[in-house]
Formats: structure tokens, sequence, C-alpha cells
């Protein structure tokens, strides 16, 4: 049996205060009294601050109302003798001052938007325009829009246009951009998987759904590619070979430029007669520019000059040699834009070479395409056949250029592999550009020497008549 232990004996009786309620007679009520109210309870508090406006220490926190952050460095350890440490003691914090966050939160809070906008906004309006579903990269999605835009066609109508290889739609450059934005695999599995409305999406995205009906359509459009500059290609490489062949043709052919030739001979072996350098046979073809180097004791002309004197007196007929290389200025500039280089005309019909291999090929895998690809199968073997046999005649017009670049080398006792096509043409040049300056000079000094010596006969004349008077007076 559990024995409680004793009550705790009754305190003693309150006294009766001023406070104390009134009893009848001198009967104390035995009831006690409520507990005494403090000034810090809870509800005291609350009480309190309901009254004045919301403040709060920095220290403090309650709920608030959202506000805009301030992106400090938050410091979060004070440093001994820093300013914060000084500010974690207690007198300096009972004289920070307090915030009015009623205040604050009317100055900078965050814009929170009420309920019925909320809905508002969250309810599909008939009217509002649907927005776009982007999933391929922004950037490459803008510059996508940025190319449908100068192409201006229907994207249906532009693919129609590739897979009839229909070269009178787009031009070369505008395929070349097409190829640039072809969907990637990745991309392409990205369109796969949605399965959304797709009318819903961006430009580039229905313009990628519209090229992945076109079966290896980046291949095709290579193609495309291929067959519009085709014939421009050809048409230039053709331009190129046919000058070298004709320059060739021309220097050899040319009996003033073999005369000048054996004149310059001449003047060499006689300026290095009794020398090692003497009684040559030939010499080699840069020796033309170093005839502007050699100047007369006079300082007058050059060995340059005197040529031009030479011929001029003796073989006056081949002054004019220049005008039988009429390609020579075309070989050095052709299209009046570089000097023809063999190596660029060997990558030039290596190029056109691999392309018709690429034709075949895509021919050949085309045919398996289905009825989508039909036309391109028929369009691409006309186009096939015409090319091949371009391609045979440039073929054999390379080789044959190849040849007469060698040969005038050969020419002139020169070395193809040291001295080429490219070096053979430019001295020429240089050398008839600077013979054409020295004739202009030695015909202009000739006159002005002329004028000099008509000057001093009439000079003489009048010196003449003057003496003659003089005799002729008593």
């Amino acid at each position: 049996m559990i024995t409680w232990p004793p009550p705790p004996p009754p305190g003693p009786p309150p006294k009766n205060s001023s406070n104390s309620l009134p009893s009848k007679g001198n009967v104390v009520s035995s009831s006690p009294p409520p507990p005494p109210t403090f000034s810090f309870g809870a509800k005291d508090r609350s009480t309190a601050r309901s009254r004045s406006p919301r403040s709060l220490r920095p220290n403090q926190s309650s709920k608030r109302t959202p506000l805009k952050p301030l992106h400090w460095v938050k410091v979060s350890r004070a440093t001994q003798g820093s300013l914060w440490a000084e500010t974690q003691k207690s007198d300096e914090a009972s004289r920070t001052p307090e915030i009015d966050i009623s205040e604050l939160e009317s100055l900078f809070s965050v814009a929170m938007p009420n309920m019925e906008e909320k809905r508002a906004r969250q309810r599909p309006s008939v009217a509002a325009k649907q927005e776009k579903v982007l999933l391929i990269d922004l950037q490459r999605s803008k510059n996508c829009e940025i190319m449908l835009r100068n192409i201006k066609m229907p994207l249906p109508d532009l693919m129609n246009s590739v897979l009839a290889l229909d070269d009178s739609i787009v031009d070369g450059d505008q395929v070349d951009y097409l190829i640039k934005f072809c969907p990637t695999k990745e991309e392409m599995e990205l369109l796969k998987g949605f399965t959304g409305n797709k009318e819903n999406l961006g430009k580039c995205e229905q313009f990628f759904l519209e090229m992945m009906k076109v079966p290896r359509v980046e291949s095709k459009l290579r193609i495309l590619s291929f067959k519009i500059k085709f014939l421009t290609q050809v048409a230039d490489l053709k331009n190129s070979l046919n000058t070298i062949n004709s320059v060739a043709e021309e220097v050899r052919n040319s009996v003033k430029l073999k005369r000048v030739m054996q004149t310059i001979l001449s003047l060499g072996n006689a300026l290095n007669q009794g020398t090692a350098r003497g009684s040559a046979v030939g010499f080699r073809l840069d020796s033309l520019l170093k005839l502007i180097d050699i100047r007369a004791r006079n300082n007058r002309m050059t060995l340059m000059h005197y040529l031009c004197k030479v011929l001029s007196d003796k073989l006056p007929e081949v002054l004019d040699f220049n005008k039988d290389l009429t390609y020579l200025e075309p070989a050095s500039k052709c299209g009046g834009e570089s000097q023809i280089q063999l190596k660029e005309l060997a990558e030039e019909m290596q190029a056109i070479t691999k392309g018709l291999e690429k034709v075949e090929q895509e021919l050949t895998t085309s045919e398996k395409d289905g009825p989508g690809s039909e036309i391109f199968y028929k369009k691409l073997k006309e186009f096939l056949a015409d090319a091949q046999a371009e391609g045979r005649s440039l073929a054999f017009l390379y080789s044959t250029a190849g040849k007469s670049a060698d040969s005038l080398a050969h020419y002139f006792g020169e070395d193809p592999v040291r001295c080429p096509f490219e070096q053979v043409v430019s001295t020429l040049l240089s050398f008839v550009k600077t013979f054409e300056r020295a004739h202009a000079e030695n015909l202009r000094q000739m006159e002005l020497e002329k004028k000099r010596a008509q000057m001093e006969a009439e000079k003489e004349k009048v010196k003449a008549a003057a003496h003659k008077e003089d005799l002729l007076e008593p």
C-alpha cells in the first residue's frame, strides 16, 4: 500500500490591502488571489506593439513581407578590434536605432501580385497569342531566323526546290547558309521527342522539321551547291588553263623576243670578255632584271637604256616585241585578281573531280530513297551526264596546260621545279615593262637633244646674219 506524503501546511492569509476585494463583514475570502501579471509577457508585448508602428532590432526576426535583398558580402565572424566586434557589445547594440519595418516594407517590398491578377494570368486567354516553344539553342535559333528572312519563301517551297535541284530559286551563298543550318543529330532527336503541338514551335524548329522530311538533306544541299557553282568553276579553270597554253605558245613563237634575247647575250659577252663570265651560250632568266642596275660612267643611262638604243639603231623592227606577248599580263594577273598559281589550279581540278565522285555516290543512294526523291534522282542523273563530259574535257585541258607550263621553263633553259611557270611569267612581264619605260625615256631624251640642236642652229644662224650685216656696213 502506497502512503502519500502529507500536504504542505497552508500559507499565511494575505494581508488586506486597498487592492483586495471588499468582503461581507469581517470575513475574508478563502479563494487565493489571481497570479500577478508581468509587463514582459508575450500577450502584453504583442499588445504593446499593436499600439505603435512595427519596429525590429537588427538582430530580431519576425514574419514579414518579402523585401528586396541587399547583395552585400556578409561578414560571419567579427575580427577582434574591428567595428563589427565593437558592435557586438551589449552597450553598443542598445544604441542601434530601431528599424520601422512597416515603413521598410512600404518602400522596399518585392511587388507581389494579388491573387485575382495571378489567377487571371493563369487562365488561358482565347484571344492571347500562344507562346512559341523553343527547343534549339537561342543564338543558333536567332541566326537561323535571320537566314530565313533573307530567303523570303515558304519552307515547303524551299525544300521542294532542293529536291528538284532548282538553282533558279536560291543562289550558291544561300544554299551554303542552308547547309550551315542543317539540324544536327542531337537537334533531330530533340525535335522527334517533342510531343506537343508542332504549330507552337518556333520558326527555327519548324524549319528543322521541314528539312528532316528530306532524306539526307545536308548531302542533297551540298549536291545542289556543287551544281550551282559547277559551270562557273569549270569556266574559270578553263580560262586559266587556256591562258597558260596561249602564253607559252606566244613566247616560244615570238621571233622578235628571240632577237632581243640574242642581243642581250651579245652585250653580256662583250662586257664579260676575258672573265669567267664571258663566252656564255646563254643566261639565266632572272638576269633580265639586272640590266637596269648597271649604269654608264656618266650616270645618264643604264644597260637597259643602251639595249633599247642598240635595237633602235640596228633592229628597230623588234622594238615592239611586247605586242607578240598579249597573254603575258593576263597570265600574271588572271581576271584582274591575282597571278595564275599552278598549285591552286591543281586544287581546283581536284575539287571538281571529287565533287563529281560525290554526285555519283548520291545518285546511287537517292535511287533507294523512295517516291519523295524521284524528281531529285531524275534531275541529278541528267546533271551528272553533262558534268562528267565537262570533267573529261577539263582533265585533258589540264594535262595540256601542265605540259605547256613546263615547256615554257625549258625554252629558257630553266628547270620547271627551280623556275616554275609563275616565276617565268612574272620575270618576263617585269622585263617588258622596264624595257618599255627605258625606250620611252630614250625617245624623250632624243627629242630634247633634237630641240637643243635646233636652238643651237637658230643661234648660229642669227650670229651668222649679224656678222654678214657687220661686213656690209661701210
